[in-house]
This record gives structure tokens, sequence and C-alpha cells, in this order.
């Protein structure tokens, strides 16, 4: 039976006299101060459990899967990393309340535990974060600084040709395992050599001439696989749903031939017919097909998804949206404040934005909401003096807003911010909520022992 917490608390070893073991100590003073926090991840936990049953293992209670998940993310760690230092370190066996004599956790439990909690139950564990911030006199809320950036899919850089390679490889891979199933043959033939050779002659190819003999080459090979993953198909409807092996792959090949259709589509119409294929109607990766193309200043292309941030005082994320697609930041600044307010139950007094958020509609909404000073990072016609009280005042947040961009950049250089290395939309959402708390987390934890 799943367990909120351990009925009683295990012989753990004492507090290690080093930094981060300190650190991670008063990150559990927040957390034992919060037990709310406990109760949304239990609920995650639970979601999927109809009866609950008393015999069996217990498995990891939802206080030792909350804790397992920031060490997680402090220390950039993959799950067989963290199975490792969980049965390793003291003090992290310690912070995940593991005693002495209690065995660790694998990888598999560590993964299907941690990929339960969702992106609305971190985003709920940091409001109560904050909360503890506002009680403990470290943040209030009352000056704010946003900025987007960009979190990476973890995907290769894509082309049209190595996009129709991986629809050839995944497709013969799985018609593979429909053959292993004794359902007799249905007309396949791998063609993932002969794919490849046409991927890396496109990619070396001296002249156009060249590079679109070898497309139509590819595409002629993934027509073919995409032919007889059809067949595959119709072969699994007969077997049934008493399969559930021949189900799965059923569902899974339904899934990569729509996938195989539409990059078959868009190469024809880029390559072939000479079309210029809209950012919004491309598919970057069939592996993570959620990826946004978000080109950045006219200059840098990143494969992934733009973020919205909102810092504190404190160097606190009082607030992070995800955005699909790649809208104008200049269309994310009202929706900020209006969040803004509904965390604290008032807006800030005075705000701080990215040059790219500046317009006049802008700057009238925020005055209108009792903001007394905002500002724009780029004036972009806007006086100062409507902007904020004073031109020194202007200035003040013109400085102030530049110490966001450290804290991007801290949580992308040590929190692992910069790329996601977790597979699908759901889970990219958790990844970066999760990223964000525990890098808050440490913020307060830092600042008590200060």
């Amino acid at each position: 039976m799943r367990e909120k917490w351990q009925r009683q608390m295990p012989l753990m070893p004492e507090i290690a006299s080093h930094i981060q073991a300190q650190e991670l100590e008063a990150i559990s003073g927040i957390l034992d101060s919060k037990p709310i926090i406990t109760e949304f991840v239990l609920q995650d936990l639970c979601k999927r459990r109809r009866v609950v049953s008393r015999a069996g293992a217990k498995g990891m209670s939802a206080e030792q899967v909350l804790r397992a998940a920031v060490v997680m993310r402090l220390h950039e760690l993959t799950y067989q990393d963290l199975a490792f230092h969980l049965v390793d370190s003291q003090s992290i066996r310690r912070f995940c309340r593991i005693g002495i004599a209690d065995k660790g956790f694998k990888k598999s439990v560590l993964n299907k535990n941690i990929k339960a909690l969702s992106d609305q139950t971190w985003e709920a564990i940091n409001l109560e974060v904050l909360g503890y911030a506002k009680q403990n006199k470290i943040e209030k809320g009352r000056v704010a600084r946003i900025d987007c950036t960009v979190v990476e899919s973890n995907i290769h850089a894509p082309s049209d040709s190595s996009l129709l390679y991986d629809c050839v490889r995944v497709l013969s891979r799985l018609q593979q395992r429909v053959r292993d199933l004794g359902l007799g043959r249905f007309g396949y033939h791998d063609h993932r050599r002969v794919a490849k050779r046409r991927m890396v002659k496109i990619q070396y190819a001296r002249s156009k001439n060249e590079r679109r003999g070898a497309y139509v080459d590819l595409l002629k090979y993934t027509a073919k696989s995409l032919a007889s993953a059809r067949r595959a198909i119709e072969r699994l409807k007969t077997v049934g749903a008493d399969n559930l092996t021949a189900l799965g792959l059923f569902f899974e090949l339904e899934r990569y031939v729509a996938l195989t259709e539409k990059v078959i589509a868009q190469t024809q119409r880029r390559v072939i017919k000479g079309e210029k294929v809209p950012a919004s109607e491309k598919l970057v990766s069939i592996f993570e097909e959620h990826t946004d193309i978000i080109v950045k200043d006219r200059r840098d292309t990143f494969f992934g998804h733009k973020i919205c941030l909102t810092g504190g005082r404190s160097n606190l994320i009082l607030d992070c949206q995800i955005v699909e697609g790649n809208p104008a930041d200049v269309t994310l600044t009202q929706t900020m404040l209006d969040r803004q307010e509904k965390i604290y139950g008032r807006c800030p007094l005075k705000v701080a934005l990215d040059g790219g958020f500046a317009s006049k509609a802008n700057l009238k909404a925020a005055k209108d909401k009792g903001i007394k000073d905002v500002c724009f990072a780029k004036k972009r016609g806007l006086d100062p003096e409507k902007m904020c009280r004073s031109p020194y005042v202007y200035r003040r947040l013109r400085r102030f807003r530049a110490g966001i961009e450290a804290g991007i950049s801290w949580l992308k250089r040590s929190l692992g911010l910069d790329r996601c290395i977790w597979k699908g939309w759901r889970s990219f959402q958790s990844y970066v909520w999760a990223s964000i708390v525990s890098a808050n987390l440490l913020t307060i934890a830092r600042k008590q022992l200060a």
C-alpha cells in the first residue's frame, strides 16, 4: 500500500560536516514545514490505483519520491546514477529518509515514481515554496523581472534526410517485432541499409541535382517501408485484443505510420516541389513530435519550447509559463502580469521586462493594473518618464532586470534546464517545473545558511 511517509523514522546517519549536506538538511526543513506538499505528491502516485491493496511491497513513500526527484535535479543525475547515490551517499540517504538498514531503489522504480508527478503538481509545490519564502520574509513579490528563454528537446539536429531515415529505421524495427510474433509473411523487407546510404549521400552531395536524385531514392524506399507497415497493421488486426503484445505493436505502428506520412509530405513539398514549408507545419522529430522551432533574434534556431520566467528580488523564480509555438514576447506580457496577480493576490509595484515585451498597449495595461514603475530594457519609442516615476528609477530597474539573465544561466548550467532529457510533452513540462522547484529550494536554503 502506498504511504504518505514512513510510520516510524528509520535509523539514519548523522549530518555530514559538508556544505552540500547542510544545504540538503536545510531543504529538508523547508519540505517538513509544508506537509501539504507530500499530499500533492501522494495524489499523483495513487491516481492510477483504483483499488488499494494492503498486500505486497510498500514501495517508495510519497516523501521519498519527492526528495529523490529534488536530488536528481539538483545534481543532474540520471536514474541509474540516482539509484547508485541512494545506496552510496550518506547525506543523500538521510535527505531521502532511507535508513541505515534499508536498501535503495532500482532505476526502474525511480523512473516510474518520479515520472508520475505532473507539471500541475510541481507548480502547486512551487506555490507552497513561495509561500514559505513569503512567511520567512525572503521574497514578497513586490518587484519582479520577466524574460524568456528556450529549453531544447533531446533530439538530433533535424534535416529531411535524417527524418526519413529515422522513419525507415523505426518502421523496420517494429515490423521485425511483428514477424517475430509468428504471424506469417506480409511482404516486409528491411530497407535500413540502403536508406542510410542515401542519407549519407545527401549530406555529402556536391551538387543540387545529385542531392535531389538521392532524395528521390530515399523517398522511394521510405514509401516502400510505409506500405509494408500498413500491411503489418492489417495483419495485426486479425489477432484481436487478446494478445497484448500485438495490440501494443498495433498502436505503435499506427502512430509512426502517421508521422512517416507527414515527413514524406513535408519533404516532397520542400525538396521536390520547392515550396517553403512554414515552421508551424514542420515536424522536426518523430520521437519528440511536440518540439517547436524557435528562431531567436533572427540568427539562432533552437528546437524545443519557449518558457517565460518571472524572477524576484531574492533570485527565486516566481512563475513559469511553458509556451507552445513561437509567439512574440510582446503577446505574453499581460499574461505574465495576470499570473503574478493570481499568485500574490496583487500585482507587483515594480516590473522590469526584456525589450521584446515593450509596446504602448502593454505599458497602458500594466499601469491600469496599478503597477507604478514599468521598465522595458529597450525603449522602442516609449518615454522613460511615462514608464517610471523618474529616469533614476528607470535606470535602477533596467540594471535589476539584467539579474534574471544570470538566473537563467545558472538554471541551464547547474540544473539541466538547457535541454530536457525526459521523453514526451507531459514529461517536458514536469522536467522544467522540477528544475525550477529544486532551484528555489536551494536558493532559500542558501539564504538561510548564509
